[in-house]
């Protein structure tokens, strides 16, 4: 099992790994902590009793997206579903979507990233919060002058690091898997960002944090916003 670099409001504890030999790119991470023993994200769109969530359908019907939590095989499945209904619904109006996320799994952030950006409505991403390692594949899986975040938000950018064990030959397997993730994540950005790969590389080389001001300069945001009004139509 293969985990990656520091997210800041995860606690730095390392937790026990079930099968510490046994290698599985799904657990592939983009943050430290191994969240098995978390408290499931709750994406829900039901109320307790089995009724359907209003809130959940003034979401659907406004075409927005909630990113909120760890990013997840659960999250994946969710944000694909509604995906995909809205762009069945309308393909030419916006989805807009809303981040404040740690980060978490590679795959799956990796895999929301692709989705975003194959289905036909354009997207908008706005950073609400926190948006760290998995969660900066999602924001930009939006053309640059369609990401935007508010005025207290944070970023932060690392390189993957690792908790696996295990035999000289399945630690050698990971390490170039951990590497190779490295560089998919680093060049996304620089070519998101309009940096270069080199740039991205030496910037996160620890983690590299942003306000909004510096996400702007950065390249990762295309405006601070602090009213509705302020997005596209």
């Amino acid at each position: 099992m293969v985990h990656t670099g520091p997210v800041p409001i995860h606690s730095t504890e390392t937790r026990p790994m079930q099968n510490p030999i046994d290698f599985d790119p799904r657990r592939l991470r983009l943050d430290e902590d191994d969240d098995e023993h978390d408290e499931p994200c709750q994406h829900g769109d039901k109320e307790k009793g089995g009724s359907p969530n209003p809130y959940e359908k003034a979401l659907f019907d406004s075409r927005t997206l909630l990113i909120s939590g760890p990013v997840d095989d659960k999250m994946l499945k969710e944000t694909t579903i509604r995906c995909l209904a809205m762009e069945q619904k309308d393909e030419k109006k916006p989805i807009t979507v809303f981040i404040n996320s740690p980060g978490g799994s590679a795959d799956a952030g990796f895999a929301i990233y692709d989705m975003l950006r194959f289905i036909k409505p354009p997207v908008i991403t706005v950073v609400n919060g926190l948006c760290a390692s998995a969660g900066i594949l999602i924001h930009l899986a939006a053309d640059k002058k369609r990401r935007f975040c508010m005025s207290e938000s944070r970023f932060m950018i690392h390189q993957p690091s690792t908790m696996g064990r295990g035999t000289a030959s399945d630690l050698d397997i990971t390490a170039k898997e951990i590497l190779k993730l490295r560089d998919r994540y680093n060049r996304i950005i620089a070519e998101t960002c309009s940096k270069t790969l080199e740039q991205v590389t030496e910037s996160s080389r620890r983690d590299f944090w942003l306000d909004a001001g510096q996400a702007l300069e950065y390249g990762l945001v295309s405006k601070v916003v602090t009213k509705r009004t302020e997005l596209p139509e």
